[in-house]
């Protein structure tokens, strides 16, 4: 029977209340497995398993039941190993470096942050910076409209304009926010935002960094910012047992909001 692997933590980590169930219909028993001075999270894992919500929420409770008792590396959705002697394996192999990662994200969270223009806003800002588009536009409108080509042109320019704003626009949201976290992870640029940007925080800074959201939202009335959090540190975690096992379904968000 392959294992499903929640996360790792400390082996001198609390245990998870009795009877707590994890993915799968019915769902799996969670357990811990430790190994030497680590541990891992897990349980059997169902055949068959997609990312469906039920399955992505019991993903989540578990790791925020066991980030509650202390620091977890969490593991992404669908983080499958052949059988329990393979995890163990790992841990024993990679003990220094999850001991670190342990240390390095002990009482820290993530949050993600991203960012898109409000289409009208942005267009009124586009307008106001740039004489030629503001140019042709009034000779359009004094024309009757302009003709099919200047209309064509008017486009053109006004999405060139907004386009050339994206990049300039998510690095203005990453200089707001990352004095007040620990370390940033950008996220993959194939996602519609503009900006996706991964925060790690310290638990206890967290309202100085929702603050600084704040504060990005008033700065830049022309975006509309989205965040996600507190989350455990996904974005942080580099790769962990995963390396020996079969991936199911993984992402870079592994939320369900």
């Amino acid at each position: 029977m392959s294992t499903y692997v929640y996360g790792i933590a400390a082996s001198s980590h609390p245990g998870l209340p009795e009877g707590m169930g994890g993915v799968g219909d019915p769902p799996r028993p969670v357990r811990i497995l430790r190994e030497g001075d680590l541990a891992a999270v897990v349980s059997e894992a169902p055949e068959g398993l997609r990312p469906k919500r039920k399955d992505l929420l019991a993903h989540q409770s578990v790791l925020s039941e066991a980030g509650a008792a202390g620091c977890v590396l969490p593991m992404r959705f669908g983080s499958v190993a052949p059988d329990d002697n393979s995890i163990t394996g790992v841990l024993a192999e990679r003990a220094e470096h999850y001991k670190e990662r342990l240390r390095a994200l002990d009482g820290r969270v993530e949050y993600n942050v991203k960012a898109n223009h409000v289409e009208e806003a942005v267009l009124h800002q586009v307008m106001a910076e740039n004489p030629d588009i503001r140019g042709l536009a009034e000779a359009n409108r004094q024309a009757g409209g302009g003709s099919y080509d200047d209309k064509i042109r008017l486009g053109e320019m006004v999405a060139a304009a907004v386009k050339a704003r994206e990049a300039e626009d998510g690095a203005a949201v990453q200089r707001v926010l990352e004095p007040v976290a620990e370390a940033v992870s950008v996220g993959p640029e194939s996602t519609g935002w503009l900006a996706n940007v991964s925060f790690l925080v310290d638990r206890e800074s967290a309202e100085t960094f929702l603050a600084a959201v704040e504060q990005a939202r008033k700065e830049l009335p022309h975006l509309e910012v989205r965040i996600n959090g507190p989350l455990p540190p996904y974005s942080f975690v580099e790769p962990g047992p995963t390396e020996s096992a079969d991936t199911v379904a993984s992402g870079s968000d592994t939320g369900v909001g």
